[in-house]
């Protein structure tokens, strides 16, 4: 055992690039899928719809760990190997895109009816429908409960020690094995993690509070 030092605190932080990481590629990847899902709810067809209603019932009704265990542990049964990383992207790029698609969902349904049958009128086709009138305001009423469920992406990292993969909580784990110091060495944890969650819930309410006084002018 040995006590707790300056090198064991640089260890932690230096992981926090891979939470970051891994953060950025489910944010990214969840959006692009949770696009489609929220484009599929809210279209008029009735298979996009189920389709998309079913993704977002089993990953929002089951666990993230869960979903983390079934893409580590399970795809190597049916013969295809995944490494740490691609088992957490994986999973948190589909989680991530589950609730997104919910989030977006009702951004798009918000968009008031009559600005949905004025590019009807126009005569402008789904996508352009979509692309120019439609989506444009849905992503102002989107920005803030996005940026807010970033923090929750950043904090859904930490499972992915469990396969493994070394971000701030394994790195933590790894050195408190070593120091058997737990306060010391999660307490430098957490404070990493809120180092990087804090700004952005300050930034997410920032947009709220612009935009309720856009509204109120």
């Amino acid at each position: 055992m040995r006590t707790f030092g300056l090198n064991d605190l640089w260890f932690i932080a230096a992981a926090a690039q891979w939470t970051i990481a891994l953060s950025l590629i489910a944010f990214i990847g969840g959006a692009a899928v949770g696009l489609l899902l929220a484009l599929a709810r809210t279209s008029d067809k009735p298979l996009p719809m189920a389709v998309a209603g079913a993704f977002i019932q089993v990953f929002q009704g089951t666990p993230l760990l869960l979903q983390l265990f079934l893409i580590f542990f399970g795809l190597p049964v049916l013969g295809l190997e995944v490494s740490p990383w691609v088992a957490a992207g994986t999973a948190l790029v589909l989680n991530t895109g589950a609730f997104l698609g919910e989030i977006w969902r009702g951004c798009i349904q918000a968009v008031p009816r009559g600005q949905w049958e004025a590019a009807e009128a126009l005569g402008l086709h789904y996508v352009a429908r979509m692309r120019r009138v439609v989506l444009p305001q849905a992503f102002k009423i989107a920005l803030p409960p996005s940026v807010g469920y970033m923090v929750q992406v950043i904090k859904g990292t930490s499972l992915a020690a469990i396969i493994g993969f070394t971000e701030i909580t394994r790195a933590g784990q790894i050195i408190n094995n070593a120091t058997f110091q737990p306060l010391i060495v999660f307490s430098v944890v957490g404070a990493i993690y809120f180092l990087l969650c804090w700004p952005l819930s300050l930034w997410a309410g920032h947009i709220e509070r612009r935009q309720a006084l856009a509204l109120q002018r």
